[in-house]
């Protein structure tokens, strides 16, 4: 029997999986617990007061910049994608990308008005540079085996979000209980705990992600045969046009908000130049896409089109989904009853504890299966992977340790208390962070993840229109819940008690409907895009997350207005229309997308 190119990674499987994956899964739980952690305290640090150590800004400014950041992190990830597929290769963009995180969240915890900026730019470009590769990665493990793709990129999304848990649980708690600068500086210090363990690991991923050359240029030429279609300068001349007015929308937002409008570069253009710049560019782009798509074979034609349509879905899932950070935290933080007293403190402890302790106990078991196979081989990366989960767990301890001092339920002596660093407190009070509801997401994935990869793998496992549609229903449930607990709110109030049930039910909803739709889409890129282009077709991808991600921002600016014209509950009963309207529209177009996919599910 002739041995497949990838069964090398298949020799020692963990969890059914090679380890590789698992090298992967933790380094990018590192980069997701800075990244969610520092973005859940972004639209918090922005709109504190100044006597809280923020920065006293509007909601729509906030959100405009929290919009246009996000937005660039993803737009980004076309630059990473490449420079990895032409230049570099995917492992050195991974560590490039690792290092410029790791110096901007430092930046960030200087807190000064120049840092935080450079912080932010050179988050943006190393996102560019990570993001796209990590994926492309795990591609090229299952290249040969696309049967079990979904489920790979199911558990990797796992990792995904269990790093978002606890960068959003410990990062939240430090910035709004310590001081942002912990906060933004925690987050560094594990991204650069990840960005180690990659390179000390990565021979063994054995050829795949090393710096391009004639002979693996070679093979892929052979391997796919399909017509070629290069840029002319024609195009290359539109595309940047195209680039120029979507930086120049993407960035003059939150600029003209900041400076009051006094910079505003398509201001010659009318009040609505920023509009009128980004449909112009997106008009191109349409034009060209649709001309580049006639000049490739029939069903690479067909399959490029099936992604497009699934990127277009994409662009509306992250534009609702990604309220939380913004419209959801700014609920959570101004409009949500958080004070808990009796009973309703000590279960929140309770549960907190369970939620902080459980998923850290799963994820450290999986790291013991892996250290299992790569420990002897890859001794260094594996004790700083292990030391950086002594850091978390002694974190998390300290964490609750706080919570049941603050609550009265525990009693420390001044010397403890001053060893911990936790102040002195005379009136117990349990009170839930206001970035605590977006650990949520992450809880459920950690929960539902394996669960949805049995279903994928499964004979019932619906095609990917299908999934989307489900999605997208699952986000109006949610969006709904949300708006019903909403429905007393008066126009114009700023603040409000409603019940936190209706935020747990949100991110309940939101997460079954992102395990649905994320990890799939991702897989239906890997599945559907010639091998000479998957990096840089990753990158196209996070271009449609990353017009989602403004389009989140874009609504968040707006929250106030519709807020205090119509009411609160308004402004999610109009996210919750627009998520049944797309759904209906992903299942209708169901045969069409079928046909377009060529038998790939």
């Amino acid at each position: 029997m002739t041995q497949i190119s990838t069964d090398q990674f298949f020799k020692n499987p963990v969890l059914g999986h090679p380890p590789g994956l698992f090298i992967l899964f933790f380094t990018e739980m590192w980069e997701r617990f800075s990244f969610y952690g520092m973005r859940s305290l972004l639209i918090l640090f922005l709109t504190a007061s100044t006597l809280d150590g923020g920065w006293a800004w509007t909601r729509e400014t906030a959100s405009s910049l929290f919009g246009s950041y996000v937005g660039l992190v993803y737009l980004s990830t076309m630059m990473g994608g490449y420079f990895a597929d032409k230049k570099i290769g995917y492992r050195l963009a991974v560590v490039i990308g690792a290092s410029l995180m790791t110096l901007g969240h430092a930046a960030m915890a200087v807190e000064t008005e120049f840092s935080i900026y450079l912080g932010l730019v050179l988050l943006v470009f190393g996102n560019g540079f990570f993001k796209p590769n990590m994926v492309s990665i795990i591609s090229e493990m299952y290249k040969d085996r696309p049967d079990k793709k979904d489920g790979a990129y199911t558990l990797f999304y796992m990792g995904v979000n269990a790093g978002a848990f606890f960068g959003i649980l410990l990062c939240g708690y430090l910035g709004e209980k310590v001081g942002w600068s912990y906060g933004f500086g925690l987050a560094g210090i594990f991204m650069f705990f990840g960005m180690l363990q990659f390179w000390l690991s990565q021979n063994i991923f054995g050829d795949i992600g090393l710096k391009p050359n004639a002979a693996s240029k070679a093979k892929i030429e052979i391997a796919d045969s399909d017509k070629r279609n290069p840029f002319t300068p024609i195009q290359l001349g539109l595309i940047a046009i195209m680039a120029t007015l979507g930086l120049l929308w993407i960035l003059n937002a939150p600029v003209s908000k900041i400076s009051g409008g006094k910079i505003d570069v398509f201001s010659f253009l009318g009040e609505n130049g920023n509009a009128i710049a980004i449909v112009t560019a997106l008009i191109l782009f349409i034009l060209l896409l649709v001309y580049r798509f006639t000049q490739y074979s029939q069903i690479t034609r067909e399959k490029l089109m099936a992604v497009t349509f699934f990127a277009f879905l994409t662009i509306f899932f992250w534009a609702i989904f990604e309220q939380s950070p913004n419209s959801l935290t700014i609920f959570a933080s101004d409009y949500t009853n958080r004070v808990l007293e009796g009973n309703w403190s000590i279960a929140f402890l309770v549960i907190n504890s369970l939620m902080t302790l459980l998923p850290l106990a799963i994820i450290t078991w999986v790291l013991t299966l892996l250290f299992e196979q790569t420990f002897k081989t890859y001794t260094l990366a594996s004790v700083i992977l292990s030391s950086s989960f002594v850091i978390i767990w002694t974190i998390a301890f300290w964490m609750l340790a706080k919570d049941y001092y603050t609550a009265g339920y525990l009693a420390l002596s001044d010397g403890t208390l001053t060893f911990l660093k936790i102040e002195k407190v005379t009136e117990p009070l349990t009170e839930v962070p206001a970035t605590w509801f977006s650990t949520l997401n992450s809880l459920f994935i950690i929960s539902l993840a394996p669960l949805f990869s049995k279903w994928w793998e499964s004979k019932y496992n619906p095609s990917a229109n299908y999934k989307y549609g489900i999605g997208l229903t699952l986000l109006a449930i949610g969006m709904a819940c949300v708006a019903f607990g909403a429905k007393d709110i008066a126009p114009g109030a700023k603040t409000a008690s409603v019940s936190m049930i209706w935020l747990i039910l949100v991110y309940l909803f939101h997460t079954m409907a992102e395990l649905c739709i994320s990890p799939v889409g991702l897989s239906n890129v890997s599945k559907l895009v010639p091998a000479r282009m998957i990096a840089f077709m990753f990158g196209v991808w996070y271009l449609a997350v990353a017009i989602g991600m403004k389009g989140a921002g874009m609504f968040g600016e707006n929250i106030d207005k519709i807020a205090d014209e119509h009411g609160l509950s308004y402004f999610f009963w109009m996210l919750t229309i627009i998520s049944i309207v797309v759904a209906l529209f992903a299942i209708v177009m169901g045969p069409v997308v079928k046909k377009l996919m060529h038998g790939v599910r």
